[in-house]
């Protein structure tokens, strides 16, 4: 088996949740194994600094180009840097989405996106399970790790590990990058307006997506709300339908919360919603399909139609 990466995603000097996630994941898959963290940026020093109290030893790639995660960019760094059999897993998020499947062409490798969990290494086989069709099937997958692999993890799938017993060493490696002249260009970041509440900041949410089926019903989401002292969120397709707005929006295509508790209502929990969700906050899922894909990652889940349950609980917290 060869080498253990992990990709550690950050902004702004702070880590990333999946930084740690990556840490059990990578566990997982080789319980005695050194694993080597990743930090790539600019001005990464405290970045790679905090990683390596959870990685065996971390390679710190420091550059202006790289100020921003330009995918093309990182790509050749790191066909130019890993070693041939290297075995990488990086978050199942925009950027990995982005970066691994043309990584795994280049290091000739396998590939392997979307992983919710780990079955154990026969020899050069490495079993997975993946979730296809939104996350509504899940798949037990057996590749070939012999030539190495990129592997892409779900956020928020694997607990993280926060023993930061590694004591690891940073090794700079920014002089081994290489060419990596790319066509791509960063042009700048559009954030979004601020909206009425900022979601990022609540400790309570009471989020709701497709299953609430027409505007006029979200009349009791609001009122569940208010019974709990929470702030409202939704998933992409109520803002697509324009009845919420983009700042309300949980997920990769919109905003990252970190709550304490978080009620899921009719979401199906797709992994560009559930990526939005930090810090592994209790998670109470209500949804009619019992095979909805929210269910493997909640703490509490309950099959019943939002449209009857909700008013009900409402009652009785307002009891």
């Amino acid at each position: 088996m060869g080498q253990l990466f992990a990709y550690i995603a950050h902004n702004d000097g702070v880590l990333d949740d999946t930084a740690l996630e990556l840490v059990a994941a990578a566990k997982a898959i080789d319980a005695g194994a050194a694993v080597t963290a990743l930090v790539i940026g600019s001005g990464v020093d405290a970045v790679a600094t905090e990683a390596a109290a959870s990685y065996a030893e971390v390679w710190k790639i420091d550059g202006d180009a790289f100020a921003y995660p330009n995918a093309e960019v990182i790509r050749k760094a790191l066909v130019n840097m890993l070693p041939a059999d290297a075995m990488l897993l990086l978050p199942h998020d925009t950027f990995g989405i982005d970066l691994s499947p043309g990584l795994s062409i280049k290091l000739d490798s396998s590939f392997v996106s979307d992983v919710v969990s780990v079955d154990g290494m026969d020899g050069t086989t490495l079993k997975l399970v993946r979730q296809e069709f939104g996350g509504m099937a899940s798949t037990h997958v057996a590749t070939d790790v012999a030539n190495g692999v990129v592997l892409n993890i779900r956020p928020g799938t694997f607990q993280p590990d926060e023993s930061k017993a590694a004591g690891g060493s940073v090794v700079d490696k920014s002089g081994d990058v290489g060419d990596i002249a790319a066509n791509r260009t960063y042009i700048e970041t559009v954030i979004p307006e601020a909206g009425d509440v900022d979601i990022t900041k609540s400790e309570i949410l009471v989020s709701v997506g497709r299953g609430i089926e027409d505007q006029d019903n979200l009349e009791i989401v609001d009122e569940l709300a208010e019974a709990m002292g929470a702030d409202v969120a939704c998933s992409r397709p109520i803002v697509d339908a324009k009845w919420m707005e983009k700042s309300r929006q949980v997920g990769t295509s919109g905003v990252t919360v970190k709550p304490k508790v978080y009620l899921a209502c009719g979401i199906s929990g797709s992994f560009q919603h559930v990526g939005g969700i930090k810090g592994s906050p209790f998670m109470v899922a209500i949804n009619k399909n019992p095979k909805a894909p929210i269910f493997q990652v909640a703490d509490v889940g309950i099959v019943e139609d939002i449209l009857d349950f909700l008013p009900e609980l409402t009652e009785k917290i307002s009891e």
